[in-house]
């Protein structure tokens, strides 16, 4: 849609407001409303000033001053607003008019230009796969003489005892036993299709939706796979409705990996895929799972640089509380068809050639989305420039299920760090990758590490409620 289309819509729908939103470097989204009235062409070529020194890890007071330029393809009405409300993604600019270098949607748009420059195809697909929670009570502090965090929910097996008014209905979900259940067990059906049916208002196409494993309120809402900016930008949108949908039903939706102890936590599961125009080029008939060279390589890519990627695709101390076995989770690099106990997973049922692609099991939603793409794509590059073959690196094809492989069985299975800090230390170790095109910088990545190590270590000095458990009598 052009500037003239925006603003033919203000005035046709009635708008009060246009919320323009840029996001920062965690992948939160940050916003500021003008009146409609004051909207014009003049908007959209100078951009709305914000001051950077206010968004951790941008800038400092001394050089604030920074530009949000509105990209006029991703306006949609706020479904949420009281006022007839438009909302922009916006990209980030300095005052002399150029991009700055840590803007993530600057960053994942790099990652597509640089694709192309490759000459290997012309366009990546991403299709990222959020888990979350809707819990109807949270509470949690951390202070100086007190920590401790408690979540609810109506369904949760841990109220299979609980007196309520009325009598407690029962059909409580069990531990690891909430994959689809029907009502009344799963109690969420009517909330997750009002989240879908907003998403679809606004411009997402919906694919399904079901509780996910855990119990006390795992949820899945799957939508269309789409360019890797436009991708990350639909993951903004979807987050952004599944919050406020709950909100409005009196509950609130975590996307927080690990939320709970002793069951599943919520991955974000990304397939990716690269076409040549509209030839794909992940497939070859006949080859493992239907795989080509290409793909095989982009896998080798991904699990190589894997460790460094982590920090990207999982920068929270809690995603790795979720990436410990037994669980379901990815923790094992190396890739397998249709096997959801390796790190990637190749789909098979029901696969055409344009639709054969690969799964990062790995990811969360802790993540930001522009940056984890962005990695993962140059990551998969390396692979096809440098022909990383998985297979002669001992990543697989790995067809069992490897949670039940023997310690022996499992001495060659590369696993993922475990925790935020070596993730980290691999990033530091191995970036080199994403240089290339230019798209990170080493001082972004420099910055981004000093970042995430003070969020490590603000973590790792507080004392434990479970060290009073181990320790308190000692």
């Amino acid at each position: 849609m052009s500037a003239d289309g925006i603003l033919r819509m203000i005035e046709e729908n009635g708008i009060e407001w246009v919320d323009f939103r840029f996001v920062d470097l965690n992948g939160k989204a940050h916003h500021i409303s003008l009146p409609a009235v004051e909207v014009g062409r003049d908007t959209f070529v100078n951009g709305v000033a914000f001051d950077g020194s206010s968004i951790p890890g941008f800038k400092g007071v001394e050089d604030s001053d920074m530009v949000m330029m509105p990209d006029t393809e991703t306006v949609y009405a706020d479904p949420f607003s009281a006022h007839p409300t438009l909302i922009v993604m916006c990209d980030i600019y300095t005052p002399d008019g150029e991009r700055y270098d840590r803007d993530p949607r600057g960053i994942a748009q790099k990652a597509e230009e640089f694709l192309q420059q490759t000459g290997i195809g012309t366009v990546a697909y991403f299709a990222p796969e959020p888990e979350f929670f809707i819990f109807d009570d949270v509470r949690y502090e951390s202070g100086m003489n007190k920590s401790y965090y408690e979540v609810d929910s109506e369904e949760a097996f841990w109220n299979s005892s609980r007196k309520e008014e009325g009598g407690n209905l029962g059909f409580k979900i069990r531990h690891k036993g909430g994959y689809v259940p029907v009502a009344p067990a799963d109690t969420q059906q009517d909330l997750r299709s009002e989240m879908c049916r907003i998403m679809m208002e606004s411009g997402l196409r919906i694919e399904r939706h079901h509780h996910e494993v855990a119990t006390a309120g795992q949820a899945e809402i799957n939508f269309r796979f789409d360019t890797l900016t436009a991708s990350a930008d639909n993951l903004m949108k979807y987050k952004y409705i599944v919050h406020n949908t709950a909100r409005q039903y009196g509950k609130v939706a975590t996307f927080m990996p690990k939320p709970l102890f002793g069951d599943n936590g919520s991955g974000m599961h990304v397939h990716q895929s690269i076409f040549d125009g509209d030839t794909p080029l992940f497939y070859r008939q006949g080859g493992y799972a239907n795989l080509s060279d290409t793909a095989l390589y982009y896998i080798g890519g991904i699990l190589h640089h894997a460790n460094a990627l982590l920090a990207l695709t999982n920068p929270s101390t809690n995603s790795f509380k979720r990436l410990v076995p037994g669980y379901e989770a990815p923790v094992n690099l190396v890739f397998s068809k249709g096997n959801r106990s390796a790190a990637i997973r190749i789909p098979v049922a029901a696969v055409t050639p344009k639709g054969c692609r690969i799964e990062f099991r790995t990811p969360d939603s802790t993540s930001n989305p522009y940056l984890a793409f962005a990695a993962m794509l140059l990551a998969g590059l390396d692979g096809i420039q440098n022909r990383i073959d998985p297979r002669e690196l001992g990543y697989g094809p790995m067809d069992r299920n490897i949670y039940d492989l023997s310690d022996a069985e499992k001495r060659d299975i590369r696993s993922v760090p475990s925790t935020l800090d070596e993730a980290l230390d691999a990033l530091q170790a191995d970036y080199e990758f994403l240089l290339q095109g230019g798209v990170f910088t080493r001082e972004f990545i420099e910055n981004y590490i000093d970042l995430k190590r003070a969020e490590a270590k603000s973590v790792q000095i507080r004392i434990h409620p479970h060290e009073y458990s181990l320790y308190f009598d000692c």
